[in-house]
């Protein structure tokens, strides 16, 4: 499990069209990372959970999410990736 997440978005909630997205300290804080070692932990992932402009253009430009699975919670886009 890989969580991606823009680090100014850490600690907040966003609620919009009945969704609520919380964005835990507990759960995405940790190590900063490089564009370069996120796309490497994200090779090797079969789960990623992504917040955030940066965390899911570099999914979106390295192809491993598509555009149509993004959401978008008050804003915030938001995916999930799942490798089988």
């Amino acid at each position: 499990m890989v969580a991606v997440c823009d680090t100014e978005l850490i600690g907040e909630s966003f609620e919009g069209d009945g969704l609520l997205l919380k964005i835990s300290e507990s759960f995405y804080k940790g190590e900063e990372a490089t564009e370069r070692e996120v796309v490497d932990s994200l090779k090797h992932a079969t789960i990623a959970n992504l917040v955030g402009e940066r965390a899911i253009k570099c999914a979106l430009d390295n192809d491993f999410i598509e555009e149509a699975n993004v959401i978008s919670v008050n804003g915030v886009p938001h995916a999930q990736m799942v490798k089988f």
